[in-house]
């Protein structure tokens, strides 16, 4: 029995994932260039760090966007459920390049703290990394709003490596003041480290986010929640409702799609085209429940299981 249709999508209300995208790059790259005055200007090694992390959001967002462009293209002969789970490439990809940067950071820390040098110039460069900061702040917001609105990992991802050199570069900015202060010159490379850990850890949680989704994960609680009320309320709103069983309910995710199969038991003495039109019913009010969700729905006589639902062990 082939897949059943998909609900028409509802206009979007923003832009594009792929829209939202192109704005990444272009905060990215105005953000390398302030950042990088920044850390010029004044010497910081948290500064210059923290530009370095600018290169890893341009690299993320471009290939975020190359991703999402693929996962846009409608199914095929060869992919007949769609393209939707190159957004997961996308959040591995930038996952690990924010734990290369990690390191990166690590190493030059290392050998500046071994080599303490003076902060020039502390006001202008506080100035610009609070300014590259309100962008990045700004866009995070804006994606974290796009991705729950599209379903898109690849946006989510983006917005909480912004968010991630948000916290970044705030905590530098503290730690230069702190320096300044104090004098203790070796406070500015300790806080370098501190930073390259906090982005290792970030880009570890991507990368494990984006492995659950290459492994068929189910719909999150929320979803699976709406789908079985759903089928609670048909079955007592529709007459035949008493005499109707779901079981062997299925679910999985695949980037912005959702999929969910199901068994509808009828009685055994019904005609095929009573019990279909009560199935294409179900359908459409499932997928009018979860957004994005494609349903297939196997008819079987009451007293009749599936043996495909019997899953047996491989042979050792």
């Amino acid at each position: 029995m082939p897949p059943s249709r998909s609900p028409v999508p509802r206009k979007p209300a923003t832009l594009s994932p792929k829209a939202w995208l192109r704005w990444s790059i272009v905060v990215a790259l105005l953000t390398i260039v302030l950042k990088g005055l920044a850390g010029y200007v004044t010497n910081s090694m948290g500064l210059i760090s923290d530009a370095m992390e600018s290169f890893v959001n341009l690299a993320s967002a471009m290939f975020a966007l190359a991703m999402v462009t693929i996962a846009a293209r409608p199914a095929d002969e060869d992919h007949p459920y769609g393209h939707h789970k190159a957004e997961y490439f996308s959040s591995g990809f930038e996952g690990i390049l924010i734990v290369g940067a990690a390191l990166a950071i690590l190493w030059v820390s290392v050998q500046r703290l071994l080599s303490p040098q003076p902060i020039e110039q502390l006001g202008w460069g506080l100035a610009l990394s609070v300014a590259s900061s309100a962008f990045n702040g700004a866009l995070a917001w804006a994606l974290f709003r796009a991705a729950r609105e599209h379903r898109s990992i690849a946006l989510e991802a983006d917005g909480r490596h912004l968010v991630t050199d948000v916290w970044t570069s705030a905590g530098v900015v503290l730690g230069i003041i702190a320096v300044h202060f104090t004098g203790w010159l070796w406070l500015d490379p300790v806080l370098a480290i501190g930073v390259a850990l906090n982005i290792a850890r970030e880009g570890v949680r991507l990368v494990w986010r984006s492995s659950q989704g290459l492994m068929d994960a189910a719909l999150d609680a929320e979803s699976q929640a709406a789908l079985l009320a759903t089928l609670d309320r048909f079955k007592a709103a529709v007459p035949e409702g008493p005499q109707l069983r779901f079981d062997d309910i299925v679910t999985r995710s695949a980037g912005q799609r959702r999929f969910a199969d199901l068994h509808m038991h009828v009685p055994g003495d019904w005609s095929l085209q009573r019990a279909a039109a009560l199935r294409d019913a179900l359908e459409q009010s499932l997928m009018d429940a979860v957004p994005g969700l494609r349903v297939t729905i196997q008819l079987l006589p009451l007293g009749m299981e599936a043996r495909a639902t019997q899953i047996s062990e491989p042979a050792a």
